[in-house]
């Protein structure tokens, strides 16, 4: 992504006075933050009506699957995304991403059986996919480098107005006109930002990139020199290789979560192809010792998929759980998790602050502790004498335990990463998000579905609510094993750093801080010393000049 484009920003003549919001980037800043916003918008309002929509179709069993499906879809989105832009720009990719997009939420909004809802939500994945990583590609290429962090902050932002009134707007929708407006809504909202957004885009961000240089610099995908241009016929079987292998990823995911739903002695055989596929793809694109959580790198990865994996089940339960076992609407269901959005933002801004950056391992471990807490307190209200607001308590405490966790790995990844890698690493980082959250999704629906929850049903009247086919056994056991994912998360948080070389000693943050401690105090020692060896100076150069003085008298 840091290839530059053949189509540069038109700088204005007084650079200081340049930006997000100038006239020359207007156009392009609200187009692309309009589409994040719309995307975030549509991430909570899919939430806060998948309940109506699931018990409509008759697709409870199914529920984890609508969810799974989109995460499934969007590796290939990205990894495609990827190996397209540095071909031909970001504006095919995005043009198709938002068109795949729309056309996902058209799908499952017309839907009639669920089958056909989650195809519309894969569709919808490959979409979003593309799109984020066109966008990502659009900024570096659109906008100077000193630009750059406004417009990623401005991305960040986006995703805090839709989590607080995303839930309330799609469960009012939801309630008044049918869960299908949700879904056949946003298609028409993209419209306005897509059309005010091309016409800059194709200025400044369209065509291939320039070729890059002998060193390999702006090499997103790591395969080694010139690989952002797409050119050599080695360059596109290499792009090829990975999209093939992404491919590989998504069908053995998708194999998984289709033996699990088959609790048939033959669903061993799908169980076992989809395993193989994935063995035989993450070895490629995941870093070595990923699996058995090796120190650094690998355990730096793994943890970001434990992390987001054991969050978005619970995230994903929270408004099936409060709507058919306490009675909830879906619009108060949907609004226990609008605090999120803020604090999980005021956990990223806290993990920013540069007095935190020698503790940045124990910030991430501080982080999957209140995760944990988070998941394993949420079960409680199933017991009808707790309150609801304790569900909507916990989950903003995990979510700024998120926010510490998400950003904090973020930044050791870039600081494990040589340059020509940062590429190559971050596709692993967020294969590994995408594909936890498929696999325990699919894990716990099935363990939904094998307890019983299958058979719970959403009240007839929204306002009211239901609990028609109460199953706390069945929520129990999802929210069990995303903690047990979380808590192990925690131990894997002590791994994220590197092994020291042989003969060298480990540092730990405590020999870390008595080695500053004994720095500081080499310092003010030095800085001693070399006070008493200037008043000696000053004080011998005194009586030198008093002895000078004196024979100057006698000689008068």
């Amino acid at each position: 992504m840091a290839a530059t484009g053949t189509s540069q920003p038109e700088r204005p003549s007084a650079p200081g006075a340049e930006s997000v919001l100038s006239s020359a980037y207007r156009p392009l800043t609200f187009g692309i933050v309009s589409v994040v916003l719309l995307i975030a918008f549509e991430a909570t309002a899919v939430g806060t009506a998948m309940p109506l929509a699931a018990d409509e179709l008759n697709g409870i069993p199914l529920y984890a699957y609508a969810f799974s499906a989109y995460f499934t879809t969007s590796v290939v989105g990205m990894v495609s995304s990827g190996q397209w832009c540095d071909r031909r720009g970001p504006l095919p990719p995005l043009a198709t991403g938002i068109a795949l997009f729309a056309g996902g939420l058209v799908l499952s909004g017309t839907a009639v059986a669920m089958w056909v809802f989650v195809l519309g939500r894969a569709v919808q994945g490959v979409g979003g996919g593309l799109v984020i990583v066109a966008l990502y590609v659009t900024v570096s290429r659109a906008y100077p480098e000193r630009l750059r962090p406004t417009v990623m902050a401005a991305f960040a932002a986006s995703w805090v107005v839709p989590s607080i009134v995303g839930p309330l707007i799609s469960g009012t929708v939801a309630e008044q006109l049918g869960w299908r407006w949700v879904f056949l809504g946003i298609p028409v909202l993209v419209v306005l930002p897509l059309l005010v957004m091309l016409p800059p885009l194709k200025r400044r961000a369209s065509g291939p990139p320039e070729p890059a240089t002998a060193s390999g610099a702006g090499d997103p995908s790591g395969d080694g020199p010139g690989d952002s241009t797409g050119d050599g016929d080695g360059t596109r079987d290499r792009g090829g290789r990975r999209i093939r292998l992404a491919v590989a990823v998504a069908l053995g995911a998708g194999l998984l979560q289709y033996a699990g739903q088959d609790r048939r002695l033959f669903a061993l055989l799908p169980a076992a192809a989809g395993l193989a596929l994935l063995a035989f793809a993450l070895r490629v694109l995941l870093p070595r010792g990923t699996v058995r959580a090796a120190r650094g790198l690998p355990s730096v990865v793994l943890l970001r998929g434990m992390a987001a994996g054991s969050f978005i089940v619970a995230e994903s339960f929270t408004p099936l759980m409060l709507v058919t076992q306490r009675g909830l609407s879906v619009t108060l269901a949907g609004l226990t998790l609008a605090a999120g959005g803020a604090t999980w933002a005021l956990g990223s801004f806290a993990q920013s602050r540069s007095r935190f950056e020698p503790h940045r391992e124990q910030l991430v471990r501080t982080g999957m502790v209140l995760v944990t807490l988070a998941i394993g307190c949420a079960p409680l209200v199933l017991v009808e004498s707790v309150p609801v607001w304790t569900l909507a308590l916990a989950m903003a405490v995990g979510c700024f335990g998120m926010g510490l966790t998400i950003s904090s790995l973020s930044v050791l990844l870039l600081g494990l990463s040589a340059p020509q890698e940062a590429g190559r690493n971050s596709a692993a980082l967020q294969l590994s998000d995408g594909l936890s959250n498929v696999l325990l999704l699919g894990l716990t629906g099935t363990l939904f579905a094998a307890l019983g929850g299958g058979s719970v049903t959403v009240s007839g009247d929204p306002d009211l609510g239901g609990t028609n086919g109460a199953q706390p056994a069945a929520f129990t056991a999802v929210y069990a094993t995303a903690a047990v994912v979380a808590l192990a998360g925690i131990w894997v948080a002590g791994r994220l750093r590197p092994k020291p070389a042989a003969g060298e000693p480990e540092a730990t943050e405590a020999t870390e801080a008595t080695e500053s401690a004994e720095a500081t105090d080499a310092t003010d020692a030095t800085e001693t010393a070399k006070a008493a060896e200037t008043a000696k100076a000053a004080e011998a150069g005194e009586r030198e000049a008093g002895v000078a003085a004196e024979a100057a008298a006698k000689a008068q």
